[in-house]
């Protein structure tokens, strides 16, 4: 019997072999798979030969071929975003065609795909085979440690055909040069995206890294740029696809039909002076039922925007994807667009609004004895801001405010009075941190920076806000449907040995061992309350805790006391609420635009999608706030100010400014005077030869040296008689040595 001969391949079978075997597509896997032999192989030879050149094959590293315009099986790759599903997008760290390179997924469910906007990995890709997709797959194979290939920055040129881009990061301290044929339009001052471009071979002698200009965004003089700076770095969309918009501005009025008619109900909004947009409403009354004497009925009414964002369409994408709005000093970036934002979705004074509000019932002691959600049609009373609400309280009536002071306003403060006390008993951490309001004349140009201060108001709109959202989850839990928690972990077991031993070097004893709840902290602040260690000790029981984040499983929240909570107050700005929403459209019938197959399948992944987009727009948010203030601080140069020590390392001191709030460091190397050692178990450093120390929380005085507005960056001196008197007698430094242990006094 002869020999069996396979059917030599044609060009078709070849590309359909390659594409379909990644990491298979040498010539000799080629020969091997279509079992080429003899004077076949200078034929197959041919072939491979008159593809590449007839521009369907191209060769890669290590004699591979692949087909062109497809990429190798393992490159590496740069995130460059996040889709609708909440799955990360890159793009190859090399591509040098003209067209853009073909879509790379990485599924947010794969726990090796732990990358954000700009880190590069080294992946391993195959075809992406679902039904209507296209591009690939990718599978991390390891994160490499290198910075983005697009960076921001400002393009600075004195010269007609020389160019270079300081980058606006403050951690990168690389120069960028810019060929006349890479500018891009940019001028002088223009704040500039720029792409790093490949150098295979560089002489040492040249520090500057070649890269081209992307695009431009205006001049970094203008007071819009600051905050441009940290959406475009943080990757924050502006601007919503043309889809989108047309599905948002379709939205149709709200009508009455088989909703609850909420409209002769006085419902107001309490927002800051200058919201935009309004997601809640409120209302009170003490319990006319004699069973409940004492006791109060409130009712919180939420923007009922699950009714606009029907699950997959592409409000909906949209919003998942943005996962939250981003608020700056002098912006906002919204989830969704303003036709809903600042339009339908918000419960504007006097104009009828779809809503789901919640009803629920308090006795004396402020402990919640029951609740009920309904969808309703809504009409608010007042939109009153913060001040206005609590001087009408205090006897400042506004015009505005008058009609509602005896049935709506005072009823609401004592309604809160009752649920004070169910606050009290469960004893939730109180940490005071104060937040700084940066404020802008009509031209958008920075007038000053002040204080917020926190008024009965605030909290009394908070504890409302807190009881609908415990409401919502307690309710999804009792039915039995899938919600999205808001959790916060008790802190680790490591911080909590650090916050002992720091505790124990002031002399205080925190038992080792003991069950933590919020209270154990704040009976340790209060025991250091007016005395010089309530800095130190409230900013390390801040740096203790967890960061709260989302999740389908229920841990509870420690730092608000509660073992039941899920956001339900803020579908406006907050993809989590909206999810609670439809939970509770599903659990209690109400309609049928509830949770979805999808919402169910991926609730794990959209978790932790939105409690990464929330932690990327709180880092966009403080960038952009330091980018301020050091604008406004830069003017002050060599002036002194007043702070307290946030931070303490080998390097130096991280100093706050008390009026400000501005954050700067002091450079260990500017304390002339004593060699300082870092005492890292005490946070704090300690003069070798004087025996000065600074620590964590000291209220220290400084100099202004250095503030830059692009990059936020402030340098400070200190000023100490104490270190100043020891200058003209200063010794010799040594190298060595360690730091007398001495009792903080």
């Amino acid at each position: 019997m002869a020999d069996f001969k396979a059917p030599f391949p044609n060009a078709e079978q070849i590309l359909e072999f390659i594409r379909e075997n990644p990491g298979r597509n040498s010539k000799r896997e080629i020969t091997r798979a279509f079992q080429v032999k003899g004077e076949d192989k200078i034929k197959l030879k041919k072939l491979l030969r008159k593809m590449t050149l007839g521009g369907q094959l191209e060769k890669s590293h290590k004699s591979t071929l692949n087909v062109k315009g497809d990429l190798p099986p393992v490159l590496v790759v740069e995130i460059s975003g996040i889709d609708a599903h909440g799955d990360l997008t890159a793009r190859p760290a090399e591509w040098h065609h003209k067209e853009d390179p073909p879509q790379i997924l990485m599924f947010a469910h794969d726990k090796r795909n732990k990358l954000g906007l700009g880190e590069r990995a080294l992946v391993r890709i195959t075809a992406n085979k679902h039904k209507g997709e296209s591009g690939y797959i990718a599978k991390v194979i390891r994160k490499l440690e290198s910075q983005s290939s697009q960076i921001m920055g400002i393009f600075r040129s004195d010269d007609e055909n020389i160019a270079f881009v300081n980058p606006t990061d403050k951690k990168d301290r690389s120069n960028y040069i810019i060929a006349k044929s890479d500018w891009n339009g940019a001028i002088d001052g223009t704040l500039v995206l720029i792409q790093i471009k490949p150098v295979h071979q560089r002489s040492r002698h040249v520090k500057a890294k070649p890269a081209k200009i992307l695009k431009c965004f205006g001049s970094v003089s203008d007071p819009k740029s600051i905050s441009l700076i940290a959406i475009i770095t943080q990757g924050i969309a502006t601007e919503f696809p043309d889809e989108v918009m047309k599905e948002a501005e379709k939205s149709q009025l709200p009508k009455l039909g088989t909703r609850t008619d909420f409209r002769n109900i006085p419902l107001i909004t309490v927002d800051p002076s200058d919201a935009r947009d309004h997601d809640d409403a409120i209302w009170a009354e003490m319990d006319s039922d004699p069973k409940n004497e004492g006791g109060c009925h409130i009712i919180v009414a939420i923007a009922d925007v699950a009714k606009y964002v029907k699950p997959s369409s592409e409000l909906d994408k949209e919003a998942r994807k943005r996962g939250n709005s981003t608020y700056f000093p002098d912006r906002v970036v919204p989830m969704l667009p303003e036709a809903l934002s600042n339009g339908l979705c918000s419960l504007h004074e006097g104009e009828d609004r779809d809503t789901m509000a919640v009803h629920i019932w308090f006795d004396k002691r402020g402990k919640k004895i029951n609740h009920k959600f309904e969808r309703g049609l809504m009409n608010s009373h007042a939109s009153l801001s913060y001040e206005e609400f609590q001087n009408a309280r205090e006897g400042g009536v506004s015009k505005r405010a008058a009609p509602l002071l005896d049935t709506v306003i005072n009823p609401l403060f004592e309604a809160y009075e009752v649920l004070q006390k169910g606050r009290n008993f469960r004893e939730p951490l109180e940490l005071f941190v104060p937040e700084k309001k940066i404020n802008f004349d009509d031209k958008g140009n920075l007038t000053s920076i002040t204080t917020k201060t926190s008024i009965p108001a605030h909290k009394l709109v908070e504890e409302f806000m807190i009881q609908a959202n415990v409401a919502a989850a307690e309710e999804l839990e009792k039915r039995n449907i899938p919600c999205m928690y808001r959790i916060h972990e008790q802190p680790s077991a490591d911080k909590m040995e650090t916050l002992r031993l720091f505790m124990q070097s002031l002399d205080y004893k925190f038992a080792k061992g003991q069950v933590i709840k919020p209270k154990t902290f704040n009976q340790l602040i209060k025991s250091v309350k007016d005395t010089p260690l309530e800095n130190v000790v409230g900013t390390i029981v801040l740096r203790t805790q967890m960061q709260a984040k989302y999740s389908p499983d229920n841990i509870g929240h420690f730092g608000l006391s509660l073992t039941k909570y899920g956001h339900f107050t803020s579908p406006i700005r907050r993809y989590a609420d909206v999810l609670v929403h439809r939970a509770l459209i599903t659990a209690l019938k109400l309609d049928d635009d509830g949770l979805s197959k999808n919402d169910l399948e991926f609730l794990h992944e959209t978790a932790e999608h939105i409690s990464n987009t929330e932690r990327n727009s709180m880092i966009a948010e403080r960038n952009s706030t330091e980018r301020y203030i050091a604008h406004f601080m830069s003017t002050q140069i060599g002036e002194t100010f007043a702070g307290k020590i946030n931070g303490v390392a080998r390097a130096g001191l991280f100093i706050s400014l008390i009026e400000t709030g501005g954050e700067g460091f002091t450079p260990v190397s500017s304390l002339i005077g004593d060699y300082f050692h870092h005492d890292k178990e005490h946070q704090l450093i300690e003069g070798q030869h004087t025996g000065i120390q600074y620590q964590l929380g000291d209220s220290v005085e400084v100099r202004l040296k250095e503030a830059n507005p692009i990059s936020g960056n402030m340098i400070f001196e200190l000023i100490d008689d104490n270190l100043t008197k020891h200058q003209s007698r200063q010794r010799p430094r040594k190298r060595g040595g360690q730091p007398r242990k001495r009792k903080r006094k």
